[in-house]
């Protein structure tokens, strides 16, 4: 290899090892992060195209921000961050483990010079009996301590938390743990989406983009689903019963899948996200009585069907609704748009029926009352569906994180030295974290010394 060569790989190597890069690439992270929050991912392009023109769609779509979180240029975020936070760790990780292997064990002059803290105390006894007296004060004061004799003089060493300098590299072990997971959940699983009919089921989910099908082996059946709401109209809370057959057995039977309590099976998870009327012709269901009295009649039709009343006339439904309240705030529950036509022609009149107010209708003072029943029009039920194998090597990387973490911010490598000449010991100590915090800690050890 030429010297041009070692030149540019030792330079390439330099620039690999660099913190300020760690920083660029970290605060680049951050900033492109944002792009993935405010442009909200995987949405359908006519919903993209109702908010942005189409020119901005093709250029956002080219760059990948629909999609950001799985853009080239953003994977290459992260594995240049890999590569850095590796090397970095390579590079400092040998002079660390030194010093937690190997520790100084002798604290001659020119050691102590290196030292910021150090105190002499004057003490009586040869320097057998001071080793003795030190090597106890150390073990019930700070920690075991390892003994040296050198040209008479006796040095002890003692430490607590050596490993804790590995603190910064168990995290950024984390990091690149936890990409390696999602790089498996990636590349071994999927994001989809599914909408069951209520009574019917598949085996079949579509990926983000809708296009590619995605065999689950089993199959999801939604028997029910039911939706209840706030006074104001909104969602309260919508919920579906999911079945689970796999290989024509029943697994999991209308286990309730709601917000935040997904159903999972064979590592697959499915999460209720959305709901809507499926679109098939349902049935309306209204009770109908004559204002003077007798028997109230029954009646079922579809949307759009006209049926004969018991005095001649006749009704169809126009539209209805499962909640009206976000239209007619003071009303609540679902209702229906009736028009009834009177017996040999005439003007129809339409007007609204309610549910939960089957009084209501009395007020128009017409000869009959109608009720309304509710129907049994179906609703499909919107599920997200997720594979990621990768999650537990994902959580794997939280731990170790959070385990380093409290390694490298909470926990200090603490060292103490004491030399022993005859009728004189000399204390030395050094901390790599917290110095005012150990600088107490060494003075109440020069204290009890004094004392001794």
């Amino acid at each position: 290899m030429t010297t041009s060569d070692r030149g540019f790989l030792q330079t390439l190597w330099d620039f690999f090892c660099s913190v300020k890069l760690a920083i660029f690439l970290l605060i680049l992270l951050a900033a492109t992060s944002i792009i993935g929050t405010i442009i909200p991912q995987g949405t359908p392009p006519p919903e993209y195209l109702q908010t942005i023109s189409e020119g901005k769609y093709k250029i956002y779509q080219a760059l990948g921000f629909f999609d950001m979180y799985h853009s080239w240029w953003f994977i290459l975020l992260l594995y240049l961050f890999t590569v850095n936070i590796v090397a970095c760790s390579i590079k400092r990780l040998p002079r660390v483990w030194k010093i937690i292997s190997e520790p100084v064990l002798v604290m001659d002059d020119s050691f102590e010079k290196t030292l910021s803290l150090t105190h002499d105390v004057k003490m009586n006894g040869d320097a057998a009996s001071l080793r003795d007296k030190m090597a106890a004060f150390l073990k019930g004061e700070f920690s075991e301590p390892v003994i040296t004799e050198r040209d008479g003089e006796y040095h002890l060493f003692a430490q607590k938390s050596p490993y804790s300098r590995l603190g910064v590299y168990v995290v950024h072990l984390s990091i690149v743990v936890i990409f390696i997971g999602a790089l498996i959940g990636s590349f071994f699983g999927y994001k989809a989406y599914v909408n069951i009919v209520e009574g019917t089921g598949t085996s079949v989910v579509y990926n983000r983009a809708g296009q590619k099908p995605i065999d689950l082996g089993f199959t999801v059946r939604c028997d029910d689903f039911s939706v209840s709401f706030y006074e104001t109209g909104a969602p309260k809370e919508f919920k579906s019963l999911l079945t689970v057959i796999d290989d024509g057995k029943v697994v999991v039977e209308k286990r309730p899948t709601i917000v935040n309590d997904p159903l999972s099976y064979k590592g697959i998870t499915f999460y209720q996200s959305s709901y809507g009327p499926a679109g098939e012709e349902g049935l309306y269901h209204f009770t109908v009585r004559e204002r003077k009295g007798g028997e109230p009649v029954r009646l079922s039709l579809h949307q759009g069907e006209r049926k004969l009343l018991p005095d001649g006339s006749s009704m169809q439904v126009l539209e209805a609704a499962q909640e009206v309240s976000q239209f007619m705030p003071q009303f609540s529950g679902a209702a229906a748009r009736i028009e009834v036509t009177p017996k040999g022609g005439g003007e129809p009149q339409a007007f609204v029926v309610f549910k939960n107010y089957p009084e209501f209708d009395a007020q128009r003072g017409a000869d009959l009352i109608f009720t309304y029943d509710g129907s049994d029009e179906k609703m499909f039920t919107g599920l997200q569906v997720a594979k990621d194998p990768g999650v537990w090597v994902v959580w794997t990387g939280c731990f170790l994180m959070v385990a380093g973490c409290c390694m490298a911010f909470f926990m200090s490598h603490k060292r103490i030295w004491i030399r022993v000449r005859k009728g004189q010991v000399t204390l030395g100590g050094s901390a790599n974290k917290n110095q005012p915090g150990f600088q107490l800690a060494f003075d109440g050890l020069v204290e009890k010394l004094k004392q001794l």
